[in-house]
């Protein structure tokens, strides 16, 4: 049985939705099991979900991880509505291709990112030409747009990211250690913590962010 269907995944800053599910002429996924909270799915669950074609999977990822590449977007390009018909592109595009998304190879929004990159340069690749067309036009050259590059905007969100999900005391360690610039013994003061403690936290926390931005990386770009 095959069905044809659109879709319409609208990213609007701070809120998110999925008005329906993209699946052109694609035959209807079988279903092996059922997992009916996706809101409590770990990542790794809703990895397996995505890659079977669950379409509640699907909204939970989205609700999940739209915010993220927005942002990704929003940063990069300095555009809301491009922002969100990245947004909007990379999840159609995922869900479309998701027969191609291996589980055991990495993270599914390493994945995501990684479609995330190949549409900012597309769209960074085509304000290019418009740019030499309006040089062109107006015989000027002085039009320069110096963006922080790709890689290290999505590194810097993703660490951001990350840190924020940490447990406590790890993410507040880094926090303090990172964006307040407090040394060890004076966070260890500041959370009445053993020193040790503080540094056994902060090196595990490090790991811990070193393995998730390997993971982003990891997919071909």
């Amino acid at each position: 049985m095959t069905q044809s269907s659109s879709a319409r995944i609208v990213a609007v800053p701070g809120r998110v939705r999925v008005f329906s599910v993209v699946d052109d002429a694609r035959p209807e996924p079988e279903v092996v099991g059922e997992h009916t909270d996706w809101g409590a799915a770990s990542e790794a669950e809703l990895s397996m979900g995505f890659a079977r074609g669950d379409e509640a999977c699907l909204q939970e990822v989205f609700r999940r991880l739209a915010p993220l590449i927005y942002t990704i977007a929003y940063r990069a390009l300095d555009s809301s509505s491009d922002g969100e018909e990245i947004t909007q592109d990379v999840f159609v595009s995922a869900w479309r291709a998701r027969d191609n998304y291996q589980v055991e190879k990495g993270s599914l929004s390493g994945w995501l990112i990684g479609i995330t990159r190949h549409r900012i340069a597309d769209r960074q690749r085509a304000r290019g030409r418009d740019l030499r067309l309006v040089q062109a036009v107006t015989n000027t050259s002085d039009v320069q747009v110096q963006p922080e590059t790709l890689s290290t905007l999505i590194d810097r969100i993703v660490l951001t990211e990350e840190i924020g999900r940490l447990p406590h005391p790890r993410g507040s360690i880094l926090q303090l250690a990172f964006w307040e610039g407090r040394s060890y013994p004076q966070i260890a003061e500041q959370l009445d913590l053993p020193l040790g403690t503080v540094k056994s936290h902060a090196r595990r926390a490090l790991r811990h962010l070193r393995t998730q931005l390997t993971e982003v990386t990891s997919w071909p770009t």
